[in-house]
């Protein structure tokens, strides 16, 4: 099954988050929510129960909890008002012996149940009627159809159980095979049809999705556009219901009106390269036909249009978009910050969860943890980043939603630049119609000040110590500008297995401008196993107290170190910059 918004999990202790891991594994996108100090390893975290389901079930967030049923229906019982809007609900037991649908039934809550109970090897407990008796939720069609008549369905299920007999016009496999009363003399009527017809209260209709939108070009006007596609579909009777998708050339995937008409029609867009299309062309279609028929198939039925940038075509059967054609590619470059899951940030996590592909250094993929389950993984070594930004974005081209992933913010000696910099330097037209986004993490030096206090409360610079991208006589003038400068420094990168004179060089420019007892915090593993943070002087500082995974951040002459009584130690420089 389809499901429109991603469903949350939701888990009160942690002795339910393997069982959650479980489901969220069955639903691709899925997100875990566990209760703040309660729960570990989950990828939102709450403080209130109550104001949190509350919410997600007002944005119509289909609802899993692994609690009793009571708590989620007392929770959300103000809130039910209209059957139609209710998304899913679902109790789960906390051993998993017991999957109980409990609202939602138009929204497909049966099948998500059975679902998640085939899973985790049980039988749901269906309780509905209808779903028991027939083997099928006319309430909730499955992904392809869509019932035009809803109200009309609750008396007309009514009189199935009472024994009326029902006749199908029209073809829908789900319901010949079902157990439905079916008669050819059957005294109710379901109607399975592309056409725009007037229900009845004895006639259920199912709009198949068989009508493709095939479009080349995007008017001044958005709302001419959507005006005239209805018209067009008006003049055919066609239910625009039946509307599958909107089909056009790649090169359009950019056009922010293509999804304004899109998002209108409340259908997805595909897109087709200029190789598939070509094909088609050579072969004396127009391109409109050509697309129309890669969205519809051979069979398809392409109707006359009055305009040329766009026609409607019939499919003889469903048409499903995410099979056809490819999405417009996504290229996320995301920070996760220094280390473990806390310090990593909800649209991260949301980037993550939503990701096809994951392309990154091995060591940062492994610390995105349950993040990465599901995803097609693509590591390299962490020196190769050219080789790394143009693998993701050719991933991306290809229709891929991609997120390259960085440690601490991909903007501060990361990926970011590495990506804009192969696309500046390299102009291949299959890059350009990406949707690209940066999504910042905590960096380094960030948390490094934030374990010690507020070592970076006035001005500040930040210094990488490796000359593989740049001359160590670059970055030596760096050093003395910013000593001379008063600034506090952040050293990254300070040694490596192979460079390891570099940082007692920058230590001896700094003590021409530095007291020998000037503050210096060494911060290794930050938000992994075995971090340490310990503050020294200047004067102690040596190589062999750093590694690659360590950030120095070296204080100013204003910085200062307190000692408290029972041992804890902070470090600051001063908001104010009183003369001496």
């Amino acid at each position: 099954m389809t499901l429109k918004v991603a469903p949350a999990v939701i888990v009160l202790n942690q002795n339910s988050v393997v069982m959650a891991r479980k489901i969220v594994s069955v639903l691709p996108g899925s997100k875990l929510y566990g209760l703040t100090n309660r729960t570990q390893d989950v990828d939102l975290s709450f403080a209130n129960f109550s104001e949190m389901v509350r919410e997600l079930f007002a944005q119509g967030t289909p609802l899993i909890g692994i609690c009793a049923a009571g708590i989620l229906i007392r929770t959300i019982a103000p809130l039910l008002t209209d059957k139609q809007l209710e998304p899913p609900v679902i109790a789960i037991a906390e051993d998993g012996s017991a999957v109980v649908p409990l609202l939602g039934g138009i929204n497909g809550v049966n099948d998500l149940a059975r679902l998640i109970a085939q899973g985790l090897n049980v039988p749901a407990a269906i309780t509905t009627a209808g779903d028991l008796r027939f083997r099928t939720a006319l309430l909730s069609p499955p992904t392809g159809y869509h019932l035009a008549n809803p109200d009309n369905a609750k008396k007309f299920i009514s009189d199935l159980l009472a024994g009326a007999t029902v006749k199908l016009v029209g073809t829908a496999a789900w319901l010949s095979e079902s157990k439905l009363p079916i008669d050819p003399n059957g005294t109710l009527t379901i109607q399975i049809t592309e056409k725009q017809v007037t229900p009845t209260a004895n006639c259920l209709v199912y709009h198949p999705a068989n009508l493709a939108i095939a479009l080349t070009a995007i008017p001044e006007s958005v709302e001419e556009t959507i005006s005239l596609i209805q018209q067009q579909l008006t003049e055919a009777n066609l239910a625009s219901k039946s509307i599958a998708g909107i089909f056009t050339p790649l090169g359009l995937s950019g056009e922010s009106k293509l999804s304004a008409i899109a998002q209108s029609l409340g259908v997805p867009t595909r897109f087709f390269p200029e190789s598939q299309l070509t094909e088609f062309v050579i072969q004396g279609y127009s391109l409109n036909v050509a697309i129309a028929l890669l969205a519809t198939g051979k069979d398809g039925e392409t109707l006359p249009c009055s305009w040329d940038f766009f026609n409607v075509a019939i499919a003889p059967k469903i048409i499903y978009p995410e099979t056809i054609g490819q999405s417009r590619g996504k290229l996320a470059i995301v920070g996760t910050g220094p280390g473990g899951l806390k310090w990593m940030s909800p649209e991260v996590k949301d980037i993550l969860n939503a990701a096809t592909d994951l392309v990154g250094y091995k060591t940062y993929l492994n610390l995105i943890g349950s993040l990465a389950d599901h995803k097609q993984r693509h590591e390299s070594d962490n020196r190769e980043e050219g080789a790394r930004a143009r693998l993701a974005l050719d991933l991306a081209a290809q229709g891929k939603y991609v997120a390259v992933v960085s440690s601490g913010d991909p903007g501060i000696y990361a990926m970011a630049s590495a990506v804009f910099e192969v696309l500046d330097r390299e102009h291949k037209p299959e890059w350009e119609n990406i949707d690209i986004q940066v999504a910042p993490g905590i960096s380094a030096m960030q948390a490094a000040a934030a374990v010690i206090g507020a070592p970076l409360g006035h001005d500040f610079c930040v210094i990488s110590l490796s000359d593989i991208l740049k001359p160590w006589s670059a970055i030596k003038q760096r050093i003395r500008a910013a000593a001379l400068a008063d600034f506090v420094i952040a050293f990254y990168n300070p040694v490596s297995l192979e460079r390891i004179w570099q940082l007692t060089t920058a230590k001896n420019i700094l003590l021409e401008h530095r007291h020998p007892s000037t503050p210096v915090i060494i911060a290794q593993n930050l938000g992994r196993q075995g971090q340490t943070v310990r503050v020294i002087t200047l004067e102690q500082l040596e190589s062999t107290d750093a590694d690659m995974r360590t950030i120095i951040l070296i204080g100013s002459t204003k910085t200062r170190q307190m000692e408290k009584s029972h041992g804890k130690g902070w470090v600051y420089t001063p908001r104010h910059y009183a003369h001496n």
